[in-house]
């Protein structure tokens, strides 16, 4: 159950500090929850809520901004419970209505529950319309909606005397393509060791062992245990890990020995679930219930890729922790393979745009077009120029960028030409350097904000902490605009655009 209150948008002012004088009414946390449509915000968060039926949860504006501050500090979820606890500014953005040293009211494992909460489609939600709202506020890019309304509010009054509009005022009125439009892709690595397949099944099987125990748990006195032979399993297996440069016979004998524990172990739970004395199934714990859909899955796996002699299966399981993790081929320097999420993005004025996440490898160049037609229902027009990598620069999609007049940035297809004017070179450098600045985004997401390493354990809330990081930045992007702007108007330049913003209208000019 929710309760709406009226303090998603609480003032400056009304904050009461308990130790006397004001705060900086400047200062980065406040202008960040200037910054958030919390009615969005508030919409995403109680979607599935009821308002009359359960328990009454935490506020959405303190779910969000928790989850902000650790991102944004690269902190755990204790430490962000802490810092929260020692700094007034943070307590702001939360919602609290005044400055409390006292342990704040929610508890650091409920930082899982806020990200299930919002998901990966309402914090990409959340990140769109805050990068919408500031580029209508620095007057960059219109959305297509905004731009509609000023159409409306500035509709003359119908005039008999007007002549119609011809045929070709109807074309010239079409609007012109504006704006770039960057888009790659990349991995997301998540936080497990590189799989190897002997060291896998070795603890697929101790898991299984783990299962074995607690379903004979009620036969414990009455019969033996089932034979595992757990101990001369992990013998040979610390015997293969410290066996030097091991050959492909070496490694094969090695995953024939664990198979052979691991067929074993599955066949002794088969067993047991079919005796009616021993623990029926449905009274295993989630988790071990878990591992064990797990660990069959992974042996029918090991088993054809050892039977057939290959090393690729279709959803092949890397990590029994998070089965949801796939091998992702880069082919980069020093890391042929990635394991993780694989996600393609569009940036825009700076501002980033997920346009697809899945832990399956893709093919991005396929997202091209989507990615085009996204920005023309954005801002109602289609972007100027592209700027993509050299894979998304296939036949059909150079042949959609010119039916719509859409300079794709790269040389064209065939031999290279050997007359190249000056132009085209200074063109196809700055190209370059406009495609350059999505790079800059993945290597400030993943060296600044937690993309390099995601640390989150399920699918959902990985998926949540990857749409974070990108919220964060552009969160990032908006602050540095809006200090940019009273940078301008203190240097007496640019008064225009904070007199016409008024501050995000939450402050006069004056207040200043």
């Amino acid at each position: 159950m929710y309760r709406k209150k009226n303090t998603l948008q609480l003032e400056f002012p009304d904050f009461y500090h308990p130790f006397g004088g004001e705060l900086d009414m400047e200062n980065r946390w406040v202008v960040l929850a200037k910054l958030i449509p919390w009615e969005l915000v508030e919409d995403i968060y109680h979607a599935d809520l009821s308002r009359d039926m359960g328990a009454p949860i935490k506020s959405a504006r303190l779910a969000l901004g928790a989850l902000l501050i650790k991102e944004k500090q690269q902190l755990t979820d204790r430490e962000t419970v802490q810092t929260i606890q020692e700094n007034p500014y943070m307590q702001f953005l939360i919602g609290h209505e005044e400055f409390s040293s006292k342990k704040v009211p929610f508890d650091a494992s409920l930082m899982v529950d806020f990200r299930k909460r919002f998901g990966e489609e309402g914090i990409q939600q959340i990140a769109e319309a805050i990068a919408l709202a500031a580029l209508q506020e620095n007057d960059i890019l219109t959305p297509a909606r905004d731009r509609n309304n000023e159409n409306d509010d500035d509709e003359p009054t119908p005039n008999n005397d007007q002549k119609s509009p011809s045929p070709t005022d109807q074309v010239d009125a079409t609007p012109k393509n504006s704006g770039q439009l960057i888009a790659d892709a990349t991995c997301t690595p998540a936080d497990i060791r590189f799989p190897t397949d002997v060291s896998s099944l070795n603890e697929a099987r101790e898991k299984t062992d783990e299962i074995i125990d607690e379903l004979h748990r009620p036969l414990k006195g009455k019969s033996p245990r089932p034979r595992t032979r757990r101990k001369q399993a992990r013998k040979k297996f610390i015997a293969f890990t410290k066996s030097k440069g091991a050959r492909n016979k070496k490694v094969r004998k090695a995953k024939r020995q664990q198979l052979g524990y691991l067929t074993r172990n599955l066949k002794a739970i088969d067993d047991l679930i079919e005796n009616p004395a021993a623990l029926p199934l449905s009274q295993l714990s989630r988790r071990l219930y878990k591992n064990l859909l797990v660990c069959r899955e992974f042996h029918r796996q090991q088993l054809e890729m050892f039977e057939e002699r290959k090393n690729i299966v279709k959803h092949r399981i890397v990590s029994l922790s998070q089965p949801h993790v796939r091998p992702i081929q880069r082919n980069k320097a020093g890391k042929k393979w990635e394991f993780g999420a694989k996600l393609s993005i569009s940036v825009v004025e700076g501002f980033s745009f997920v346009e697809t996440l899945s832990w399956d490898a893709f093919s991005e160049l396929k997202d091209l077009v989507g990615q085009i037609e996204r920005y023309r229902n954005q801002f109602g027009f289609y972007p100027e120029s592209v700027h993509v990598d050299q894979i998304y620069r296939t036949q059909p999609n150079r042949k959609y960028c010119k039916e719509r007049g859409i300079r794709m940035s790269g040389p064209p297809l065939g031999r290279p030409r050997k007359n190249v004017s000056i132009e085209e070179k200074r063109q196809s450098k700055a190209d370059e350097g406009i495609r350059n600045h999505v790079e800059g985004k993945f290597g400030q997401a993943k060296r600044r904000f937690g993309l390099g390493l995601i640390m989150a354990k399920l699918m959902n809330t990985s998926g949540a902490q990857i749409s974070l990081s990108f919220l964060v930045m552009n969160l990032e992007e908006a602050l540095k605009r809006f200090f940019l702007s009273i940078f301008l108007w203190c240097c007496g330049l640019g008064w225009y655009r904070v007199e016409r913003r008024a501050l995000l209208s939450r402050t006069t000019p004056q207040q200043i």
